[in-house]
């Protein structure tokens, strides 16, 4: 028979402490405890001790329930409940006997976890499906255990009894007029825990939010009823906003209007969500709701009106914020939250258009496999629920997934992107999960690509202190070409300011940008698209072989001396390159040799006048004089699109071929 026991106790006698920890805050939430609350909360729970007298105990009769052996299963990050976790240690520290090997166990604790200490280890046993910061040191000196499990999977494991549940420390908002108690900001595994629990100990607390969706529990099935109010935890991840808001501003580039989207633990996702208030009618599938969805729904960025199912409603699984967010949730019809089999099933999230799954990582190596989880041998954190939302919005029409990583860790002493993931590291994401790569130094699209190329897309966006080291050992490890160049420093540096957009006289939007390392695939599949005549016009030869050697030299550049701009689509996806121009400096005359070429396809189409515009307009910002350029004789598009810029042009011809000499 199942037994829900709740226990209760005046919030006047609570001593709370506050938590010395760079992530965890108490406060009260709802003005839970204020007098008129407090005194309804009161009333109703008085006629329930009338109703109900045989539901009032002791705590020392709760507890007394327990068992040696048992397994006890504790309520997920913020919804932990704290009172219930320090009346349990404190029972048996007074009853030292009273039970021995005792498991406990949960998704993730932020707060109270004194059943690691030492002292208990005869009586308590921690196992946890996530580590966090609380119970980490416990985990990695084997004191504690840590189980690797996507989280979708874990009521199925419950259901099937694989995990067992004797005990179960829940906590949930104060009864309503109908009787039904919410779960709150969590409910993730905890209903399903609650199903195969033989015992279930709850904390009523006026603070806890009543939350929509499958979030309830009625009052008849609870057996003992005893009330106790305190703060919520609650969470403020620390992040450097420089690296973050750089982050953010690249994320927000592959986000688009009418998106889906899911963000998950860290540092980041507050800083990434506060760069999308300028999109339209997002919609939020995710496992965590946090600060930052608030902030967007606020600002009517996220209205939901895209999803093709739960329209209209932010579905999460558990939440972790600050007091003005479990306010905004506290019976908002907008906002369900349901049981993690259904948030993170692959099988759900799949069936939503246009999802976008947000991650980050501890470290990825060049071959695309990414660890959240470890740091080498070391466990940090866990598994997760990424894994499922990566996977879920791959099978997705038209979803994308993106990992974002800090480029650098320890005070840029360690680089996140490496050559393989270091011994011991959990995969938590394999090669094949991963759409975007996203660092404070760009967007790696990886997907489809192969080792070579997703290497150097990497590279790209590695720290550039970093670069050299990861091209080194790329080479050794045969990941790239052997005699793969590169040029150190700020020379070799991408320059992200040089990027435009611009609209040209037909009316083609195009993106022009500096050429990045890892564009030598995509160069050479414009080469080979131009026609033998374009060619023979830009080579003024006629050129049937452009190997990798001489396709370096249009990739591996010192912007210093020489600019090469790509005009394309823009598509981080499906990047297309419709023109190719360049210059080099010739320092003698102060001046640089300039160069275009445009796909057959798009000539005549007003690309060839947007590139050498915006070529004149970087070299006159270098001080430059002019250009000089060779033009053969019949090649009469050229020739008027140079008299069409302006240019004070000398020209003299030999043997077919124009030279011109062209001051700004």
């Amino acid at each position: 028979m199942l037994q829900i026991i709740v226990i209760i106790k005046s919030y006047d006698t609570y001593r709370w402490q506050v938590f010395n920890s760079s992530v965890i805050y108490l406060s009260l939430s709802l003005g839970g405890c204020d007098g008129t609350n407090r005194k309804k909360v009161a009333e109703d729970l008085g006629k329930l001790r009338t109703q109900y007298p045989e539901k009032f105990v002791s705590e020392d009769m709760v507890f007394s329930n327990i068992h040696r052996g048992d397994r006890i299963f504790i309520s997920t990050a913020c919804s932990e409940p704290q009172y219930l976790v320090r009346s349990l240690v404190d029972y048996v520290s007074k009853h030292p006997k009273a039970f021995f090997d005792t498991e406990i166990f949960h998704i993730w604790t932020l707060g109270v976890a004194p059943y690691t200490d030492e002292k208990f280890k005869t009586n308590f046993r921690h196992n946890s499906f996530f580590v966090g910061e609380n119970t980490r040191e416990a985990v990695n000196n084997g004191i504690a255990d840590y189980t690797p499990i996507f989280l979708s999977e874990i009521p199925e494991l419950l259901r099937k009894g694989f995990v067992e549940v004797d005990v179960a420390l829940i906590q949930l908002s104060p009864p309503d007029k109908n009787g039904y108690m919410s779960l709150g900001i969590s409910v993730d595994i905890i209903k399903a825990a609650i199903e195969q629990a033989s015992l279930v100990i709850a904390q009523v607390n006026t603070n806890m939010p009543r939350i929509h969706g499958d979030t309830f529990l009625h009052i008849r099935d609870i057996d003992y009823i005893i009330h106790h109010d305190e703060p919520l935890l609650e969470y403020e991840p620390l992040v450097d906003d420089r690296i973050a808001m750089r982050i953010g501003k690249y994320v927000s580039k592959i986000v688009q209007d009418g998106d889906t989207i899911q963000v998950g633990y860290g540092s980041m996702p507050n800083a990434i969500l506060s760069h999308l208030d300028q999109k339209k009618h997002l919609g939020i599938h995710t496992e965590l709701f946090g600060d930052g969805i608030v902030h967007l729904i606020k600002k009517g960025v996220i209205d939901n009106t895209q999803k093709p199912i739960n329209r209209g409603k932010s579905v999460a699984t558990f939440c972790m914020g600050n007091k003005e967010t479990y306010e905004f949730v506290h019976d908002n019809p907008m906002i369900e939250f349901r049981p993690i089999d259904y948030t993170n099933n692959p099988i759900t999230i799949a069936q939503i258009d246009n999802i976008t799954a947000i991650n980050s990582a501890l470290q990825m190596d060049l071959t695309g496999q990414a660890s959240a989880e470890s740091i080498g041998s070391t466990f940090y954190s866990g598994i997760g629920g990424q894994a499922d939302f990566m996977r879920g919005s791959v099978l997705a029409k038209k979803g994308k997934t993106i990992l974002t990583l800090k480029s650098t860790a320890k005070g840029d002493t360690i680089s996140r992107i490496v050559p393989f993931l270091e011994e011991g590291a959990g995969v938590t994401l394999n090669r094949g999960d991963i759409h975007y790569v996203v660092t404070e130094y760009g967007i790696a699209y990886i997907h489809g690509k192969n080792i070579r190329e997703r290497a150097m897309d990497l590279i790209a966006i590695a720290h550039p202190k970093f670069r050299p080291w990861l091209i080194k050992e790329a080479k050794s490890k045969g990941l790239i070409y052997k005699d793969q160049a590169f040029i150190p420093g700020k020379r070799g540096e991408y320059p992200e300011d040089l990027e435009i957009y611009r609209t040209t006289s037909r009316g083609m939007k195009v993106v022009m940008r500096p050429v990045r390392i890892s564009d030598e695939p995509m160069v050479k599949d414009f080469f080979y698209s131009l026609s033998d005549s374009s060619i023979y016009k830009r080579f003024i030869s006629v050129r049937k072989h452009i190997p990798h050697e001489r396709l370096q030299e249009f990739v591996i550049i010192d912007n210093t001396r020489e600019k090469v701009i790509l005009v394309t689509n823009g598509n981080k996806e499906k990047e297309i390159v419709y023109g190719i121009g360049q210059y080099g400096i010739d320092e003698r005359s102060h001046s640089a040799e300039v160069a275009l070429v445009v796909l057959d396809e798009y000539q005549n189409h007003g690309i060839g006048t947007v590139m050498l515009e915006y070529l004149t307009t970087l070299a006159k910002k270098q001080g430059l004089l002019g250009f000089t350029a060779e033009v053969l004789s019949n090649n009469q598009p050229m020739m008027h699109l140079f008299k069409s810029m302006g240019f004070h042009i000398q020209t003299k011809i030999s043997e077919g071929v124009y030279e011109l000499n062209m001051t700004f």
